[in-house]
């Protein structure tokens, strides 16, 4: 491919609303253009990592007998609807009329429709296992789009959907597909790790995210560094600190506490570890009626260390709080606990509350906790004597560092990913919603066993960026780079030999089937060098008439800090020993 033939468009300043790394590069380096909040027109560079990102998923899961076909984007609301997602997805769901006034989506998934397509076609045990597999637009009517194509609107996801007689079939089907994406995230050439974690909105039981290794993400994970353990820290288990709670040793007092209302500050106001005091969460849970009112509540006290904090995703799964939970108001903290936020705890409630503490804070002595009182703490505060045992003892916090890890191996560290890939289990959540069952051996129908498995294709672009990138641009890992080599020629209007050298080198890296830009725009060295380092392409080739009348190229990878040179003759040998073609 030659410049001139192709669309290079770089800018030396990024738009002052791109955010974050992976933005600002892109813009730079002309792979996107924005058209609306959230929403973006891909342009020839970023287009091409895109379809390099598809080829080599299509290649693996091709590989692995899925079978590739194209759903809709535009979704009937009635299978939504029998779904139960209609309303349980949320504002995210676009959802749209026609001209006759019927309803539907903007698909942000597919499970619905492929559940469809599966309850007409796959009607015998003899047809199963299937896995159907599809690379479509999507879209997320994001609350606040940002971040570039990190969290935008509009992108584009690879889907696929297994369908199995049984759970143990299904669980097969599930470590395939791990393992195919284990290949597939190898073969980009990008740093990740696979970490269990919450199905989230998708639903289901077993879960594992992929994610790529970089200080910005967004999430964190959690891992022991010196075993196996690997969780996304909403899933991550935190195990109790104390092994045995030992028997008071400090009698229970009413302490002033003046203007001091954190953990924080108490710690410091009383010279105490801030592991010695305990924080006070209150959450509620509406009972509602038949048509929908509001029949009751009930009011939770969750209890955690001072320096720990809630994990929200773990207090969903406790019983009475899996169906819903809202953080209670001020009016009903008031009426619970007779006090502001800030002096609560377990000790002395108005009314009744249901108290939740981790498994840390459970085997707790003579700790501290709000006394439901402003401006005063409970000091020496003891389970069983000074208050009952709590109602339910649970793993409510998030992981910390030096944590012992869950598998026994070493002590826990956390890093940075952003979430690119995820894989379920969906049990039986779609198929017995949608009534999608197979008939059996002896004839008898059975519901079918279904997975989920999904790849954010355009955000392996972001996610690629924000952990490969310098000062001068974008550092691509070959597999998905726009190009692979690019081919500089220094004085190729005016200088024969150098664009004849410069055009055979071309013509046999194309050959090669190597993906090669030859830069025929007649550039000044400073500026053709700074497009393709901003660009990222990972292997550059200068040619040069100093450099030709030696007898010698230059040749630079992306990550070199310095160009090395080779013979003319032995080039291509060295750019095929690089390349590995």
């Amino acid at each position: 491919m030659k410049a001139s033939q192709f669309f290079v468009s770089t800018l030396k300043e990024a738009p002052a609303d791109a955010e974050v790394v992976s933005h600002q590069l892109m813009m730079r380096a002309g792979m996107i253009k924005r058209l609306s909040a959230g929403i973006y027109s891909y342009m020839p560079m970023g287009l091409r990592v895109i379809r390099k990102v598809e080829a080599i998923i299509r290649e693996e899961m091709n590989r692995a007998g899925a079978v590739e076909l194209l759903m809709p984007i535009v979704q009937p609301a009635e299978l939504w609807q029998e779904s139960g997602r209609w309303q349980a997805y949320g504002p995210e769901l676009m959802r749209v009329k026609d001209r006759h006034e019927r309803d539907y989506v903007i698909q942000p998934t597919s499970e619905e429709v492929i559940t469809d397509i599966a309850r007409q076609e796959l009607r015998s045990y003899r047809q199963l296992p299937r896995n159907f597999y599809h690379i479509q637009t999507k879209f997320r009517d994001e609350r606040r789009p940002r971040f570039g194509i990190m969290r935008g609107r509009e992108f584009t996801m690879k889907d696929a959907y297994s369908f199995d007689r049984d759970k143990a079939a299904a669980l097969r089907s599930y470590e395939t597909m791990y393992q195919v994406y284990c290949r597939i995230f190898d073969r980009f050439g990008l740093q990740y790790r696979a970490v269990a974690a919450d199905s989230g909105a998708i639903g289901g039981d077993a879960s594992h995210e992929f994610q790529v290794i970089a200080d910005t993400g967004e999430d964190a994970i959690v891992y022991s560094p010196s075993g196996t353990y690997a969780a996304n820290i909403e899933l991550a288990e935190a195990l109790p600190l104390i092994a045995h709670r030992a028997p008071p040793s400090a009698a229970l007092a009413k302490t002033p506490t003046p203007g001091k209302a954190t953990c924080a500050d108490v710690a410091e106001l009383l010279g105490v570890p801030l592991q010695q005091t305990v924080k006070s969460l209150v959450l509620a849970t509406d009972q509602k009626s038949e048509a929908g009112d509001i029949v009751g509540t009930t009011v939770w006290l969750l209890l955690v260390r001072g320096d720990h904090s809630l994990n929200e995703v773990k207090a969903g799964k406790l019983p009475g709080l899996k169906h819903g939970y809202r953080f209670a108001t001020t009016a009903e903290i008031e009426q619970h606990f007779g006090c502001k936020p800030g002096y609560l705890g377990p000790i002395g409630t108005l009314r009744p509350v249901q108290v939740v503490a981790d498994r840390t804070v459970a085997a707790m002595h003579d700790f501290i906790c709000g006394a439901n009182d402003e401006g005063f703490h409970y000091t020496g505060v003891n389970w069983g004597r000074d208050l009952p045992e709590p109602d339910l003892v649970a793993d409510i916090r998030n992981a910390v560092a030096g944590d012992s890890s869950p598998d026994g191996q070493g002590v826990l560290a956390i890093q940075r990913g952003i979430e690119v890939g995820h894989v379920f289990y969906l049990g039986t959540k779609y198929s017995r919603s949608m009534n999608a069952s197979y008939l059996d051996e002896a004839g008898k129908p059975q519901l079918m066993e279904m997975g989920c498995y999904g790849i954010g294709v355009t955000r392996i672009l972001g996610a690629a960026i924000e952990q490969g990138h310098d000062e001068r641009g974008i550092v691509w890992p070959d597999a998905i780079a726009p190009f692979r080599v690019v081919i500089c020629p220094i004085g190729w209007e005016r200088n024969d030999a150098v664009r004849e050298a410069a055009m055979r080198l071309h013509d046999e890296l194309e050959a090669l089937g190597v993906d090669a830009m030859l830069d025929d725009r007649g550039e000044r060295p400073g500026a053709m060098f700074a497009d393709w380092e901003l660009i990222g392409v990972p292997h550059r080739v200068v040619f040069s008439e100093r450099g030709l009348k030696e007898g010698q190229v230059e040749i630079q990878g992306r990550r070199d800090s310095a160009a090395s040179k080779a013979a003319l003759p032995e080039a291509l040998g060295v750019l095929r020993q690089r390349l590995r073609v």
